[in-house]
This record gives C-alpha cells, structure tokens and sequence, in this order.
C-alpha cells in the first residue's frame, strides 16, 4: 500500500490573482473610473458601467451577495488586511 499523503495546504485567497480577495498593488480607491458619472437621471448607464468595471476587477461579488460573509473571523482565508491596506 503506497504511504498517504498529506493534502497540501489551502492556498491563501490573497495571493492567488484569479481569487476576488486579490488586490493589486494598482488596486485603490480611484483606480475604479466609471463614465458617466451618477447624476441621478443617469441611474441604469452608471450601473451597468460600475458593474462592469468592478466585474473586470473581480470585486463585483462583494456587492451583489455571491461572496459570503465568513462565518469565523479568525479564518485564515478571510483575511482583510490586503483590503484594509487599500483602503486607508
């Protein structure tokens, strides 16, 4: 019987590029330009232009509801350090 093997570690969301927990170092506040900008009578072009724009990011599923809040706040996968980062 061949000896078993240890399954190898979860990846770490952050640094994978294709995980939506990825951030780029050109990932910021103002790196997400969306025209034309919301006037209020403008309301459906400007969301359909900001869902494409956050879509090509991968961050649009933080919006719409896909990407769950984690259940353990201690959970290695669910770091937000990379997002606080940015956002400070």
């Amino acid at each position: 019987m061949p000896p078993r093997v240890a399954p190898p570690p979860p990846a770490d969301p952050s640094t994978d590029p294709s995980s939506p927990y990825f951030v780029h170092s050109s990932d910021g506040p103002s790196s997400v330009k969306v025209t034309p900008l919301l006037t209020g009578s403008n309301y459906h072009s400007w969301a359909r232009s900001m869902r494409r724009a956050l879509g090509a990011k991968l961050k649009f599923e933080f919006l719409d509801g896909s990407i769950s809040a984690p259940v353990d706040a201690f959970d290695p996968s669910y770091r937000l350090e990379p997002l606080q980062h940015v956002n400070s």
